[in-house]
């Protein structure tokens, strides 16, 4: 491990539009190599790396301050290594990258979903695996310039080993700061990323979409069901707002003028700020759908519940995958009348059920 003196080797996985930011931020305070595509990484070597901030600070770093390579070899020399690719892509980057570990190396998922750092500790020995979470949005606003467009601090699982990684953050100007229940952390992740399906569908940037009481009614009815939920496996989330997770789905059935008054801090975003899932729809690319309300869905059928409106938001994001530039883009009233005929569906389902003699509870 990198001593004071000696800046922290950080190699970044699946240097996408998280990547991209967090290495640009690190790169004057740590030995930073970003591990991506091509699409990304040329105009990187081109022009330079861009990061931007809500608050309008820009930091530019010249390709030479940073490593640039398509394969993981660097891994080799890394005392830490920042995971983040997307969750579905997980395991066949581990397979890449773990071949090249040293003993000792830290390991930090910064993924969405509930698995990701799971995934990787399951491929890994002799290294430490911790799980973290980046809850602001950020996109890419240039061929290398990525911008920050809400606010939160970067959250990451207590271990001794993460001190120099938390230590360069700081310095680095970026919030971070451990946390003894990284799982409360994750799932209250879950919770707020139930909304990027409703915006991606919705087709309308964030703060637009969270404007409009029905898609926000949307977004509280999957939230309902993942409380339910996480409360029945027994997890309580933590949400790093001004109101408990409990709480969510109720501030977000409010009228907008009091919703607007009290969510100033998560109304904070850029005018054309959107969800990493609506990127994805618009690059044609799998979303991450099915480890968000999918992963709630699975989670429900565990526990002999169900989650009606998380199910019917994956069945129309993958839709939408498949439709392409032709997908339906969903106005409130639309997606809110989908959303309410499918708990409908489900609750007559499980009274049929439960008139047999069985059957999942309904939400």
């Amino acid at each position: 491990m990198a001593s004071h003196d000696t800046p922290l080797r950080i190699t970044v996985i699946g240097a996408g539009v998280v990547g991209c930011y967090l290495g640009g931020r690190l790169a004057r305070h740590a030995d930073v190599t970003l591990v991506g595509r091509a699409h990304v990484l040329d105009p990187i070597r081109a022009e330079g790396l861009t990061v931007e901030s809500g608050d309008g600070a820009r930091l530019h770093v010249p390709a030479d301050a940073l490593t640039l390579t398509q394969t993981p070899e660097p891994v080799r020399r890394s005392d830490v290594v920042l995971v983040c690719t997307k969750s579905g892509s997980t395991a066949t980057a581990t397979a890449e990258f773990v071949p090249y570990l040293r003993p000792g190396t830290l390991i930090v998922g910064l993924q969405n979903g509930l698995h990701s750092a799971d995934r990787i500790h399951d491929d890994v020995d002799g290294s430490h695996v911790i799980a973290g979470v980046v809850p602001f949005n950020l996109a890419r606003t240039g061929p290398a310039t990525y911008r920050r467009t809400s606010t939160g601090e970067i959250r990451i699982a207590e271990h001794p080993a993460a001190t120099p990684l938390l230590r360069t953050f700081s310095e680095a100007g970026l919030a971070a700061r451990p946390t003894d229940d990284i799982q409360a952390v994750l799932h209250g992740k879950v919770l707020l990323n139930l909304n990027n399906a409703v915006q991606a569908l919705s087709g309308l940037p964030l703060r637009t979409e969270l404007l409009d009481r029905d898609l926000r009614r949307c977004t509280a009815m999957c939230q309902s069901e993942a409380n339910r939920v996480f409360t029945a496996a027994g997890v309580v989330p933590r949400v790093p707002l001004a109101v408990p997770a409990g709480v969510l789905p109720t501030a977000m059935r409010l009228p907008t003028p009091v919703f607007r008054s009290l969510a100033r801090a998560v109304l904070r975003v850029d005018a054309d700020g959107t969800s990493s899932m609506s990127d994805d729809l618009a690059r044609g690319r799998p979303t991450e759908v099915d480890d968000i309300q999918g992963e709630v869905v699975r989670m429900a059928k565990g526990l002999g519940l169900q989650a009606p409106a998380c199910e019917r938001i994956v069945e129309l994001v993958h839709r939408a995958e498949e439709a392409g530039e032709n997908r339906r883009r969903w106005t409130g009233p639309q997606l809110l009348s989908e959303l309410k005929h499918a708990r409908r569906r489900a609750r007559r389902l499980a009274r049929a059920a439960r008139d047999d003699g069985g059957g999942a509870q309904s939400l």
